[in-house]
């Protein structure tokens, strides 16, 4: 399973300068838990955290200048960091499963001569076998497009990037006969699209083309109970999709193709809401289909037009989890809307479940401002997101703080401190 053990984020939004995790020069650091949960104020930076993981699967998937305006961002100049004049900086730190040598991917973005947002750098960087400490190895360097990646899984090269660094490795390869069988030297027509979306597709750079998958398969939920009743065309679907707009979909292969996982959600969605006795579906005669619940004491079904939004967002999570080609990375934003509160604290366990249960679940990453929802979390596993006096946001992890780490050992809940006022600023 690929994890995530850190994050970096520059000059987006709020997001001046905020770290979560390990990184490859921040060793010391913790890395990312499988569940992890952000916690905060309104304002604080949350939904922008959120989207800073949709704006890089987006720059991936259509390009920078395109992922600047999609979802409603307003452009480069919209979502760079007020006062600031630098690019927007992204680096994650990863893993390809538990045994493997973790990857360093960065990214630059920046305005061209033209005001338009293009690829200003790229890096993909990983340590040698046996390697502990010093410089990670490049296997991908990229500056406005042009560049040298090196083939295969092992091979890379320490680069010490003075000015004009890159013009000199391009005439190192060059000259070398030996190198040059090693590495290419290639320049992107388009620099607004990302060297990973092309060279991810090419069989002699695994390392890339294992990373373009790894965020190519991010779940992002951006779940709408309204998406959900809506009546799409009938036909099985293998996932949910992140406006939930074909639940019915789901149902209908999950019912076919895997009656027993299917049949598992059923039990435990009948112990969160009682009366749920069956959900299936049902194909009108113009192709629509409807999904149906069966409420026990009543004969007579009812459809998702007339569920609960708590109902169906319960519902949608559960059959994500059960999803049996998980994502690797699934961020939910406040799940807890429209939910009961005493569901809160069981849906969080469901979730961990999933991340860290079964061999190939999804590393879950959840913003919420529910204290239910935390108390079934540990202070490892929540990190506190608040906004500093110059407006900018900040992030710490709550088990930084000895005396909450002290607290929780003793048996007090986390949501019930963050409601005190012991984990963020009064």
């Amino acid at each position: 399973m690929a994890k995530i053990e850190g994050f970096r984020v520059k000059n987006y939004r709020s997001l001046k300068d905020v770290s979560l995790g390990k990184l490859w020069n921040q060793q010391g650091k913790k890395a990312l838990t499988p569940m992890t949960a952000v916690i905060g104020k309104n304002g604080v930076g949350k939904s922008t955290l959120f989207d800073a993981f949709g704006f890089l699967a987006d720059c991936l998937k259509v390009g920078v200048e395109e992922a600047c305006d999609l979802g409603g961002r307003g452009g480069f100049e919209k979502i760079l960091s007020l006062g600031q004049k630098g690019p927007i900086e992204f680096e994650i730190y990863y893993k390809e499963d538990g045994n493997a040598r973790p990857i360093t991917y960065e990214l630059s973005i920046d305005r061209d001569k033209n005001s338009r947002p293009y690829v200003l750098k790229e890096r993909l960087r990983q340590r040698r076998k046996g390697q502990k400490h010093g410089w990670p190895f490049s296997f991908l360097v990229l500056d406005k497009g042009k560049g040298v990646v090196w083939k295969g899984d092992r091979i890379g090269k320490q680069i010490n990037e003075i000015d004009d660094f890159l013009e000199s490795l391009i005439k190192q390869v060059q000259t070398n006969e030996e190198e040059s069988r090693e590495t290419e030297i290639i320049e992107l027509d388009d620099t607004r699209k990302l060297g990973i979306a092309t060279l991810g597709a090419l069989k002699q750079h695994p390392r890339i083309s294992a990373f373009r998958r790894f965020i190519e398969g991010w779940y992002l939920s951006y779940f709408t109970p309204d998406a959900a009743r809506s009546l799409p065309l009938a036909g099985a679907q293998k996932h949910l999709n992140i406006h939930g707009d074909n639940l019915g979909n789901v149902v209908q292969f999950m019912e076919r193709e895997h009656p027993k996982r299917f049949q598992a959600i059923l039990d435990r969605i009948s112990a969160k809401i009682p009366g749920i006795d069956k959900i299936d579906t049902e194909k009108t005669k113009d192709g629509r289909l409807l999904l149906r619940f069966n409420d026990k004491g009543f004969k007579d079904p009812f459809y998702a037009q007339q569920m609960s939004d708590g109902t169906l967002k319960v519902f949608a999570y559960l059959l994500l989890l059960e999803d049996p080609t998980p994502p690797p990375f699934l961020c939910i934003e406040e799940p807890e809307n429209g939910l009961y509160h005493k569901l809160l604290e069981s849906l969080a366990v469901e979730f961990r479940e999933h991340a860290t249960g079964r061999k190939g679940g999804s590393q879950v990453f959840v913003t919420t401002h529910q204290p239910y929802f935390v108390d079934a979390l540990n202070p490892e596993e929540v990190w506190i997101l608040e906004k500093g006096e110059d407006g900018f946001s900040t992030i710490k992890r709550a088990s930084d703080d000895e005396i909450v780490k002290n607290m929780v050992a003793e048996g007090l809940p986390l949501g019930g401190l963050w409601y005190s006022d012991y984990l963020d600023a009064r």
